[in-house]
């Protein structure tokens, strides 16, 4: 069974339809690169997913479950400029954010609760980090404090929404090689990113996406010039398609 499945979604957004008859499976296993042109729908999706938009039709399970039920076993990083940092926590105080959910708005985090942080930060790198402000830290310092919040539910699925935006060459390298060994454990990840050529390196699958699927498949399979020219809405002379030779 598939760790996450999405069949036959649609999304309106105000009066216009940014998600069309989209429908995709993520396993266990299984890094997964959603590529597609600034406005395609991928963040949208994400959204869908974590129920943030409403569905105008489709279904969503998590597990097995549906949607609502299956959102404990989702981990979410969302994109950097969406959470405050200049709220006066500490790095492990936002991290434990990610359980609120779990723990309950109006209860403490408990001795359980503080091992999936701990085991969290050491996860991403920032143990010796994890009482600084979370105001105090590099951008991606910060990028590695959200997979933690994430990380911190022990997510069976993994959405990441753009985690590579804004980040030195060994950060990415690092969360690359971070987000590759999660789906190797077993965690089911969906990731959408610009980074087109990291995603053709890193990732088992990769989704063509513009408000409908135009190709998915293992990365070797998806060089056809015509499937990248219909995605993106570019010509045959974009320098895209020459990166793609080269990948």
């Amino acid at each position: 069974m598939s760790a996450l499945v999405i069949g036959g979604l649609d999304v309106d957004l105000g009066r216009h339809r940014v998600l069309e008859h989209v429908s995709l499976d993520v396993d266990r296993g299984e890094l997964v690169g959603l590529l597609g042109p600034n406005g395609a729908g991928k963040t949208t999706l994400l959204r869908a997913v974590l129920g943030l938009v409403r569905r105008r039709t489709g279904r969503i399970t998590v597990d097995g479950h549906g949607a609502r039920r299956g959102r404990s076993a989702i981990g979410y990083v969302p994109q950097r400029h969406e959470f405050a940092w200049d709220f006066p926590i500490s790095v492990e105080q936002a991290v434990v954010t990610g359980r609120t959910r779990r723990i309950g708005a109006l209860r403490r985090a408990g001795v359980a609760d503080w091992h999936a942080v701990n085991d969290a930060l050491e996860r991403v790198e920032l143990t010796a980090l994890r009482r600084r402000p979370v105001g105090q830290l590099s951008g991606g310092q910060r990028q590695r404090v959200l997979v933690a919040r994430a990380l911190a539910l022990a997510p069976t699925v993994l959405l990441l929404d753009e985690p590579f935006t804004g980040l030195d060459m060994p950060t990415q390298e690092h969360l690359t090689v971070l987000f590759a060994r999660l789906a190797a454990e077993g965690t089911a990840v969906l990731m959408t990113t610009h980074d087109i050529l990291g995603a053709l390196n890193a990732c088992t699958r990769v989704v063509l996406l513009n408000r409908t699927i135009h190709a998915d498949g293992p990365p070797h399979t998806l060089r056809d010039p015509d499937l990248w020219m219909r995605t993106f809405e570019i010509s045959e002379q974009n320098p895209l398609l020459e990166l793609l030779r080269i990948a």
